[in-house]
Formats: structure tokens, sequence, C-alpha cells
């Protein structure tokens, strides 16, 4: 029996060495992806303790003294926790209303164009936003949207009034979550369009025989054959669903926005990097962190038992 498994054991090794021999370009390729998840995702998470500790920099993280969930029960009894989960949630929310569908939308729209030429404009003007540097789209936002901007033009044009958008709490949601879906968009759909390539193209001219039209071909063909690939990004989209970027909140709220713009990574930068509060930051994303696991968790679990399509 030791005999048998020892025997196993080395022609297991002597695979792996074959086949490392054998494939050892692509393992390189693939060296610099390990190297990164391994120093910027594993390595960080020591630093996790810091959540549990007073921390300051001189005495270090072993240094600081462990005050266990003090920063926990601070932040959760704070005057800004529910605002802060409030603003995360919603702006996730509508982000995932609005922003989710609309690539899944283009990708549908892009595929049932014939002119091979027009098709590769719209591409190429869908995509381009995306690679627009974030600061410039604030920018851009702040231009167009002030007393003076654009947006103002034309409302004044069309008999309304002049005011400024982003000094309102009421219209920050809209302007965030309308200029993600424009500069995400066309990006996102390049996942939807490759699965709409490997739809079996058998099946659409089945369909044509039996007298079926584009939409019912849409419906009954290409929506159930990209239907595994929404579920994944679903999926993954739920994993992040309290990821508001703090950069594109701090570049465009003030104190009149508060209200509504404020999120918790927004509240983890202040606290941490401009009042260095590390341990009470460190356990804000902590909580982040812990609740987009759990949302990933079980929107893997209900996928795999509903449609047996998952993540793992």
């Amino acid at each position: 029996m030791t005999t048998d498994k020892s025997r196993h054991r080395e022609g297991t090794l002597r695979y792996i060495k074959r086949d490392l021999v054998r494939n050892r370009g692509i393992y390189l390729m693939f060296l610099p992806v390990i190297l990164y998840f391994i120093l910027f995702h594993y390595v960080p998470m020591y630093g996790a303790q810091i959540a549990f500790r007073d921390y300051t920099p001189r005495l270090g993280i072993t240094g600081s003294s462990f005050v266990g969930f003090k920063h926990f029960v601070s932040f959760f009894a704070s005057s800004y926790f529910w605002r802060l989960l409030r603003n995360t949630l919603m702006l996730s929310f509508l982000a995932l209303l609005f922003g989710f569908p609309a690539p899944i939308i283009l990708a549908l729209l892009m595929n049932e164009l014939r002119n091979k030429t027009f098709k590769r404009v719209v591409q190429t003007v869908t995509y381009l936003p995306y690679f627009i540097s974030l600061m410039v789209v604030c920018s851009l936002l702040i231009e167009y949207l002030s007393k003076d901007g654009l947006i103002n033009d034309i409302v004044e044009f069309f008999g309304g009034e002049r005011q400024s958008f982003l000094l309102q709490a009421k219209y920050y949601r809209t302007i965030h979550v309308a200029s993600g879906v424009w500069q995400n968009m066309g990006w996102n759909s390049i996942v939807y369009i490759s699965a709409l390539a490997a739809v079996d193209q058998q099946l659409y001219e089945a369909a044509v025989i039996d007298g079926a039209g584009r939409w019912k071909q849409t419906l009954h063909i290409t929506l159930p054959g990209i239907v595994p690939t929404i579920v994944i990004m679903l999926i993954m989209r739920m994993g992040t669903i309290m990821n508001v970027g703090f950069e594109k909140v701090i570049l465009l709220y003030n104190s009149g926005t508060y209200e509504t713009a404020d999120v918790i990574s927004s509240f983890v930068y202040r606290k941490g990097l401009q009042e260095a509060n590390y341990g009470y930051s460190a356990a804000v994303g902590l909580f982040n962190s812990v609740i987009n696991t759990i949302l990933l968790m079980g929107t893997n679990a209900i996928s795999r038992r509903l449609n047996e399509t998952s993540l793992f």
C-alpha cells in the first residue's frame, strides 16, 4: 500500500516537472500575475489586524495596543453609519440597475448591425470614454454642470432656470450613475459581444426556417445563449456592491452634497489619510470587505442552486 502511494506520488511529481518544462513559456507569462496577487492582495492581509489595534506608525502593527472590536463598535454607533451605508447601497443599487443591463443591450444592438464599417465606428465611439482619465471626466462634469456650463445653456434655451447641479444633493446620484454608465458601457460590452460570437449560428438558420423574426431570435436564441456569461458577470458585480470608488466621489462631492454623496470609501479616505486615524479607517474598510464577501458567496450559492452556473 505504501509502495503504491509512493509510486503515485513520484509519478505525479514527474508529470508536474514535464508539464513545467513543456509549458514553461505559459508559466513564465503567468508568473507576473501570481506575483501581483501575492504582493498586492495576500501580503496586505497581514495589515488587516490594524482594525483591532490603536495603530500608530511609530510603534508598528505588533507594537500598537490591541483594542478588539472598539473601532467597529464606535463606527456602528456613530451618526455617520446609516448615512454612509444608505448612500453606498443606493449608489451601488442604481449603478447595478442601470449600469449592468446597459452593456448587454449595447452588445445585442451591435450584434444586429450588418454594416461592418458602421459597426466598427459604433464600437470605437462607445469604447473611447473608458480610456478617458477619471480626473478628466470629473473636470468635464464640473465644467458642463456649472451655472455657466453647457447643460445650463440647454436648460435656459428651453425656458428653464440656471442652477448649480453639483451643489445640490438631489442631483448627485443621477450625475454619478449616469456618468458611470456612459464611461463604462462600451468597454463592459466586450464580454457580451464575445459571448454572442460563440452562439451557434445554425440555431438562427433553423429559427429563420421556422419563421422566427429578429425579436423572437433574440428572445429564444441570443439571450439564452449568453445567460451563463450574464450570471457570472452578475455574481462578480455583486461581490463589489459595496465598493463605490472614492476617487470619483471625492472629485465631485462638496459640503452641500454630503447627504447623498458621502460613501464608506470616501469616509475611509478622510479618516485614514486626512485624519491619520488608521485603526478606525481599517475597521471600516474591513467591515466593507466582509459585506462584499458575504454578498459574493450568497449570490454564487443562489446561482448555483437555481441554474447550476457559478464561479466556484
